[in-house]
């Protein structure tokens, strides 16, 4: 998506000169790079310091950004970046913990581009590039029944890049179906630049003839390992157990093929050898049956000790939470009241699940479990559930502690969330010592949790690295740690990777005959040293200590934010500007800026953050329904807005809501005259008066906008069943049609009502009456009082003092009146779920369309619609089509007409899934994202009750 430069504030491609808070970029190299990959260079300040943040605790500017288009763009990249002698690190997810995916080089964002996925067999293998997630790969295998074997916790943010980076696993995969067990192969861009899909028949003679060093250093390599028995048993040793340390050198036991050795090698090596640039795994069955039970203990031991049978008897997940997990799972507001009211001593306890495929298979496997429950020596009694609401409480108490630890961190500190493994045999003492370190060096509230059944545990720790003390604190923890585990024949990473954390213990674990096997891989394959050093191998033994992020303190909607980005998927402005992560991280730097009194790099990082961060912000709180801490940065963002805006500004928002009739009327007259004009004269009218007055102040016109729509009107009744409460965007705009003249879904939920005998009154002075939403969204906060002040006393009168429920027919103001009335006992629902649980059962029988494509908004998902949302169109149509890319439409009320880009990106995705989907109908539940979505796909977009009456409609 390319930003119209009117709309680029601020988004000058490089600095005019060097700013003396930012390391220093080659100049020759930006250069280089633009004229090689015109268009996909970013080296701003906002730019360049956005990137240096991910989910680890390492903090590393890159001299540029740089996102190619595909794998010529890479080949491109490798051979301008080795002519200047400048590093390449992989970006794409960026959930890492290590330090793997950062670097002082030149930084590739492999997410914009490499998204692809195509589905294999029916689903038993699947074929992937990089910037693909995990949660999107799986939503394509489910109507298959099959999934990615590798299962990480951080699935919905997580990438494929990373998933073969890191070699990851998850809570269920063990090492059988981790990413090293089920890639089959890869398409490899290696630093020379040259190509090979190690999955083609004649990869390995490929192999030979484009790279006859590597063939041949990688059979010599084979074979020394092979001849080591040492080497043989260390592998065979480590390998029992997940684990990412170093190379895969497993690989040259495992396969012969130097081809597949490669293909194996890669898996693992955190971008230090290779692109992938595509990656086909076969997929595992997914099993929809579970089951799921909390098993509490008197101790460690106990719990422990329960192990093997539990192993035995086939769960698919055994997860450990020790005494502390459990006391800080109670201090969680969602915390169920039967573990809030245990008496914590020395307790530990074992969450465990069965997945099966049938519902028989899954009986046998439960009744199993439970006589094998009565013969553990459990400190209350527990039983599997499979209820959905049960289940889901149980694993938030898993899922939940790292959001309630980091969460309460102090400000200033950054989380750490660390990763080992040991024997299964060797769990328990390594617990106990590991609790005992935790004492000795001072760490409060460190859980211990995991995977149990693979001898797997993570632990967490708040340190505080701008104090050289707590450094010093730090590194003498992580040397007691890397004796303990090693002292149990265990392994420092299982699942997060070497990274920079680790390297410097690489060694350590496997020795050196296996060490110097690694080093040779890595000169092997990448000689000059440019792919990602300084991560998984490193000269240097105090490299895990560089570049620690320290973490400023800042506005307090979002300073508890822990940099993870499980957000990023979700915002609708990823493509465009920046993320929820990166708009926080931000203004970390501009606080960091400011504190070292560098006014020229704060002013800079403040600009640019204007249309970045602020313009471009939908505050759809997509945010936050994927933030373990729940931080909606939407919240910031209106309270920059705020403060953005004078008092005049405040002003004229006061006056609108006090005269919000005639606000709404006029805007429906404009878009009425607009209407009647030709073709091209309004859109040349909003761009002469944005052009003058700029983008935030006069909104843009295009072809899909409709007339305006009708006044609304009170509809006294005297015993009515709820109070309809219609939106005033069916004033501003009116329903879809050219030639219809209705109140859309104003009209349309009134006479489906009627239809289904459902008395509804509509209050006194509605057409003055709003949500608060736009006043909120745009920061103008006396407006929002205003009209609250009257909103309130008007629906309190209308519903009979609460006793009636409040029906909203827009789902974004749904969301905003039930934040308004949230304090005053009145109760909100959107007119779908009302819909769908009062209107639909008592309406006549439906002519059905062949298939309507629905598109869910932000409000709705917030909201818990979807259900709904999926049974009323479920009733109008047989075929209810969900694109497999849905996404916020960024409309936002009137972003999407002051910032069209921001809409057209954020909907790019969707719109091709709707396109290779064609329905006899598009539906959606707000009227502005309606809009949206019709300029996107050139279908258009209707309220579902619209459909829905139109299809109830008596025959004439």
């Amino acid at each position: 998506m390319t930003v119209p430069l009117a709309h680029r504030r601020g988004r000058r491609s490089a600095p005019d000169r060097p700013l003396t808070g930012l390391p220093t970029a080659d100049p020759a190299l930006r250069d280089t790079l633009d004229r090689v990959l015109p268009g996909a260079v970013a080296a701003r300040a906002s730019d360049r310091l956005a990137a240096a943040h991910d989910a680890s605790h390492y903090l590393i500017v890159p001299q540029a950004v740089v996102r190619p288009r595909d794998v010529p763009h890479m080949a491109a990249l490798f051979r301008a970046t080795a002519a200047h002698g400048v590093a390449v690190t992989f970006r794409s997810g960026g959930t890492s913990l290590s330090g793997q995916a950062g670097g002082d080089g030149v930084l590739v964002d492999t997410r914009r581009h490499f998204r692809g996925i195509e589905v294999l067999d029916d689903g038993a293998r699947v074929r992937v590039q990089p910037g693909a997630t995990v949660r999107a790969v799986n939503t394509r295998l489910a109507r298959y029944g099959r999934k990615l074997g590798p299962d990480p916790a951080s699935e919905t943010a997580c990438t494929i890049g990373g998933v073969v980076a890191n070699n990851s696993s998850g809570m269920a995969c063990g090492t059988e179906s981790n990413t090293y067990r089920t890639l089959e192969s890869a398409v490899l861009v290696l630093p020379s630049g040259t190509v090979v899909d190690t999955g083609a028949p004649d990869a390995d003679d490929r192999l030979r003839a484009l790279e006859p060093a590597v063939h041949a250093g990688l059979v010599r390599l084979r074979d020394r390992v092979r001849s080591n028995p040492s080497s043989l048993a260390t592998i065979r040793r480590l390998y029992a157990l997940k684990n990412t340390m170093g190379y895969g050198v497993n690989s040259f036991v495992d396969h012969t093929r130097p081809v597949d050795i490669l293909t194996h090698l890669v898996i693992g090596s955190e971008g230090t050898l290779a692109f992938v640039a595509e990656a086909t795994f076969r997929t595992v069955p997914s099993h929809p049956h579970t089951a799921t039970g909390l098993l509490l203990f008197d101790d460690l031991t106990a719990a422990t000790a329960a192990l093997p049978d539990l192993v035995a008897a086939g769960f698919a997940a055994v997860e450990l939470l020790d005494t502390t997990s459990l006391r800080v799972a109670q201090r969680d507001p969602k915390a169920a009241d039967h573990l809030r009211r245990l008496d914590l001593r020395t307790h530990a306890a074992l969450l465990v699940e069965h997945q099966q495929p049938t519902t028989e298979a899954l009986r046998e496997r439960v009744d199993a479990a439970d006589r094998l429950l009565r013969e553990l020596p459990l400190a209350e009694p527990a039983a599997l559930t499979g209820s959905a609401e049960t289940r889901a409480a149980l694993w938030h108490i898993r899922k939940g502690l790292y959001a309630t630890v980091a969460g309460a961190r102090p400000s200033g500190t950054t989380a750490l969330l660390e990763d080992i493994a040991v024997p299964v045999d060797r769990l328990l003492p390594a617990c106990t010592e590991l609790t005992e370190l935790f004492g000795r060096h001072r760490y409060t509230d460190s859980v211990i949790f995991g995977h149990a059944k693979d001898g797997n545990i993570h632990f967490l720790l708040n340190e505080d690295f701008d104090d050289p003390r707590l450094v010093e604190r730090y590194l003498a923890f992580t040397e007691d740690m890397v004796d303990l585990v090693l002292g149990h024949g265990g392994t420092l990473k299982a699942e997060h990777g070497t990274g920079r954390i680790m390297a410097p213990y690489v060694r350590r674990q496997y020795g050196d005959e296996l060490y110097d096997v690694m080093r040779e891989t890595k000169q092997l394959i990448d000689p000059q040293g440019l792919l990602n050093p300084g991560v998984l191998l490193s000269d240097d033994p105090a490299v895990h200590l560089g570049h620690l992020k320290s973490t400023p303190t800042v506005e307090a909607e979002v300073d508890r934010c822990v940099e993870c980005g499980y957000c990023e998927p979700s915002c609708p402005s990823r493509d465009l500007t920046v993320t929820p992560r990166q708009r926080i991280v931000l203004r970390r730097e501009i606080a960091r800026a400011q504190a070292a009194g560098d006014t020229e790099l704060a002013a800079r990082l403040e600009d640019e953050y204007q249309y970045d961060g602020v313009d471009t912000c939908a505050v759809d709180g997509m945010c936050q329904t994927a933030c373990p801490v729940l931080i909606d940065t939407g919240d910031l963002t209106r309270r920059l807005r705020a403060e953005r805006l004078g008092r005049t500004a405040q002003k004229l928002g006061t006056t609108a809501a006090k005269h919000w009739d005639g606000v709404t009327r006029a805007a429906a007259a404009a878009l009425t005259a607009a209407d009647a004009l030709p073709a091209g004269l309004p859109r040349t009218v909003a761009a002469a008066g944005r052009a003058v007055f700029g983008p935030e102040a006069i909104p843009a016109w295009s072809a899909e906008l409709p007339r305006g729509g009708t006044a609304r009107r009170a509809r006294p009744v005297t015993a009515p069943q709820a109070v309809y409460f219609p939106a005033c965007v069916t004033t501003m705009f009116g329903p879809a049609g050219a030639d219809d003249t209705g109140g859309g879904v104003r009209d349309a939920f009134l006479v489906l009502c009627e239809r289904a005998g459902i008395d509804i009154r509509i209050p006194a002075g509605i057409a003055s009456l709003c949500c608060g939403t736009p006043w909120k969204s745009k920061g103008l906060t006396d407006g929002h009082t205003a009209m609250s002040d009257r909103l309130v006393p008007a629906l309190r009168h209308a519903t009979d003092n609460g006793a009636l429920p409040v029906v909203v027919d827009a789902a974004s103001c749904t969301e905003g009146l039930t934040q308004v009335l949230a304090e005053h006992g009145i109760i909100v629902v959107d007119a779908v779920a009302f819909t769908d649980t009062v209107v639909l059962p008592r309406l006549p029988r439906a002519r059905r369309l062949s298939s309507v494509v629905v598109h869910h908004t932000c409000s709705a998902t917030r909201l818990d619609l979807r259900a709904a949302f999926l049974r009323v169109a479920a009733a109008t149509a047989d075929d209810v089509v969900e694109p497999d890319d849905w996404d916020c439409c960024a409309f936002a009320g009137d972003r999407g007409l002051l910032h069209p880009e921001l809409t057209a990106s954020a909907t790019t995705a969707e719109s091709r899934s709707v396109a290779a989907h064609p329905g006899s109908a598009h539906v959606s539940l707000n009227r502005t994202c309606e809009l949206g979505m019709t300029r996107a796909t050139g279908h258009r977009y209707r309220h579902v009750l619209e459909l829905l009456e139109d299809v109830t409609r008596p025959m004439p």
